[in-house]
């Protein structure tokens, strides 16, 4: 199964408002195991970038001044997306602006079925515990230690480890890819010369079968009945 896990980065918290999307950083999943394939764009929001949120990413107004607008690259993160679902953490707040900027652009909106939210993942499987992407790092153990600032891919790329630890850890990619059979390798250790010994004979003496027979003669009521013989 084709999964995308994404981020983005903004001018602030609603498109509605008038806030714009500024980067966009997807990862390809396969079977829930990284592919090596990634999207990342940035993108000329074509307004001023406030300090609170420059803060937040490190992304100036002159920095994206230098970088198209969303609708000059929109055909590339459509065709990489694909129909695979999407995977964001508060992945309602993602969508808001990934589909802002598609209807923006007259492309079609990405439909809500297709949205899978780690947040909600998280939250159901920790109840009362942190639920940002660092708590989460941090319970599972992901290295984040080269995140100074937000950065679209690179969260993305965290996220992905997160998801799949949220949906069952690392073993749930091992054998699913093929039904195939799985021919198992059995290592067999070095046969071992063994020395034989040749074959013992142990048979009794006519004195010995002689006082076997005179015993048996004289047992009185034998259990083995009359008339047998030793």
């Amino acid at each position: 199964m084709r999964e995308i896990v994404f981020d983005t980065e903004t001018t602030g918290l609603s498109f509605a408002g008038g806030d714009r999307l500024v980067e966009i950083g997807c990862v390809e999943l396969i079977n829930r195991v990284e592919t090596g394939r990634t999207f990342h764009a940035y993108y000329h929001p074509e307004r001023d970038m406030p300090a609170e949120a420059e803060r937040v990413h490190g992304l100036s107004a002159t920095f994206l001044a230098k970088h198209p607008v969303f609708a000059a690259g929109v055909a590339e993160l459509v065709d990489f997306i694909g129909d695979a679902p999407l995977i964001a953490h508060n992945a309602g707040f993602d969508f808001s602006f990934l589909n802002g900027e598609l209807a923006r652009c007259g492309q079609a909106a990405v439909c809500l079925s297709r949205m899978v939210d780690t947040l909600q993942i998280a939250r159901s499987r920790h109840p009362g515990a942190k639920h940002t992407l660092d708590a989460l790092c941090n319970r599972y153990g992901i290295d984040r230690s080269h995140r100074v600032l937000h950065g679209a891919l690179l969260d993305a790329q965290l996220l992905a480890q997160v998801y799949v630890e949220l949906t069952g850890g690392r073993q749930i990619g091992l054998g699913l890819v093929s039904d195939a059979p799985v021919a198992m390798v059995v290592e067999t250790a070095a046969p071992v010369a063994v020395k034989v010994r040749p074959l013992r004979v142990f048979s009794a003496s006519p004195a010995e079968l002689a006082a076997h027979a005179a015993f048996v003669k004289g047992v009185k009521e034998p259990l083995w009945g009359p008339g047998a013989s030793g």
